[in-house]
C-alpha cells in the first residue's frame, strides 16, 4: 500500500510540473484532489482498512494530498506569473512616442446639406425662421386649404397626437403660416425643419428633414419663382442646372409644379412649388388682391443623396461610422 501512495505522488508532481496552462492545472487538481480524484479515494479506503492501520495510512495519505496541494498552487502562480510577464512585455507602452491623436468629428451629411441650403438662400436674401414641431389641424391643414377630405389628412400619412387634436408636423408650411399671421408683406423666410410621415423604403423616413421657402410681396409670380429656383439649383450643384418646372396639383399653390433637374440624361424630380393660393393668404389676414407669392418645398435628404452620390436614405440615420466618416 505504501509503494502505491509513494508511486502515485511521484507521478502527480511530475504531471504537476509539466502543465503550462492555467485551466490544466485546475483540472488536474480535480483529477487528483476532488471528490472523486485519486488521492481522495484512497481515503475511503480508511473504512475496510484493519483499526491498527488506519491511522498512519491515514496521516500518510493527508501528507501526500498537502504536498500535492502546494505543488499545485506553486505551478499554478507559477503560469499566472509568467502570463502576466508575457502579457506586460507585448502589451508596453513607450511613453516617449509622439501620441496618436484623437479622432476628428465631423457634421453628419444631412447637417452639411441644410447649412448649405440656408447659406445659399440667406445670400439671396431669405430670413431663416423655425416653429415647433408638434402642430394644431388649423396651421397644418384647414390654413393651407386643406379641406378635411385630402388623403393628406389620412391615419397612413400623418402621426396624430391625443385624439388628433395634436399631431406631428408633416411639413414645415405651419412655420410660413405664423410668420404670415405675425407679420406684414414684404415677407422672404425659408423654414427648416423636421418633419414627420407615416412612410419608409429607399427614399423614403418617416422623419426627414425639409426647407421650405416662401415670399410674399405685391407684384410676385412665378417668373420670380423660376428665377429663384434656377438660381439655387446652380450654385447649390455648383454648375448651371438645367430646370424644368411640370404642372403639378398642391391644394395650398395655384398653378402648381414638380421642378425637375436634368441629370446625367434623364430628368429627376427635385421639389415642389407655385404660386401661393388666395385662399392661404385669406387665411392669414392678407390682402390676395394686393400681395401675391411663390412657395416651395424640398427634401434635405434628397438632396444629400444626389449630391454625395447616396442611392438608400436609410443611411443617413442608422449611425453607421463606416459611412458617416466618409462626409469628415
Amino acid at each position: 500500500m505504501n509503494v502505491d501512495l509513494d508511486q502515485l505522488r511521484d507521478e502527480a508532481l511530475a504531471q504537476i510540473a509539466a502543465v503550462a496552462e492555467a485551466s490544466a492545472i485546475e483540472q488536474l487538481r480535480v483529477d487528483l484532489l476532488g471528490k472523486k480524484g485519486r488521492v481522495t479515494e484512497l481515503l475511503k479506503q480508511l473504512g475496510a482498512m484493519p483499526a491498527d492501520q488506519r491511522k498512519a495510512f491515514g496521516e500518510r495519505v493527508n501528507r501526500v494530498k498537502e504536498s500535492l496541494a502546494q505543488a499545485l498552487e506553486s505551478r499554478a502562480s507559477a503560469i499566472n506569473d509568467a502570463e502576466l510577464d508575457r502579457r506586460l512585455k507585448a502589451e508596453t507602452l513607450d511613453v516617449t512616442l509622439p501620441g496618436r491623436g484623437e479622432g476628428v468629428g465631423g457634421l453628419h451629411p444631412v447637417t452639411r446639406t441644410l447649412r448649405r441650403i440656408e447659406s445659399i438662400f440667406n445670400s439671396m436674401g431669405f430670413e431663416t425662421v423655425e416653429g415647433p414641431e408638434i402642430e394644431d389641424d388649423w396651421h397644418n391643414f384647414q390654413a393651407l386649404n386643406i379641406p378635411e377630405s385630402h388623403p393628406a389628412r389620412a391615419m397612413q400619412d400623418t402621426f396624430y397626437l391625443l385624439n388628433a387634436a395634436r399631431l406631428l408636423r408633416t411639413h414645415t408650411s405651419p412655420v410660413q403660416i405664423r410668420t404670415m399671421q405675425a407679420r406684414k408683406p414684404p415677407i422672404r423666410i425659408i423654414c427648416p425643419g423636421r418633419v414627420y410621415r407615416v412612410d419608409f423604403d429607399r427614399t423614403h423616413s418617416p422623419m426627414f428633414h425639409q426647407v421650405e421657402g416662401l415670399y410674399v410681396a405685391e407684384n410676385v409670380g412665378l417668373a420670380d419663382l423660376k428665377h429663384d429656383l434656377q438660381k439655387f439649383l446652380s450654385l447649390f450643384f455648383e454648375r448651371d442646372a438645367e430646370a424644368m418646372f411640370r404642372p403639378s396639383y398642391f391644394p395650398f399653390v395655384e398653378p402648381g409644379a414638380d421642378v425637375h433637374m436634368k441629370w446625367g440624361d434623364r430628368w429627376l424630380e427635385l421639389l415642389g412649388c407655385g404660386v401661393i393660393h388666395p385662399n392661404v393668404l385669406n387665411a392669414v389676414g392678407i390682402d390676395p388682391e394686393r400681395y401675391s407669392g411663390y412657395a416651395f418645398g424640398m427634401g434635405a435628404e434628397r438632396l444629400a443623396m444626389l449630391r454625395y452620390g447616396v442611392d438608400d436614405l436609410r443611411l443617413f440615420f442608422n449611425n453607421d461610422l463606416r459611412f458617416l466618416e466618409q462626409f469628415r
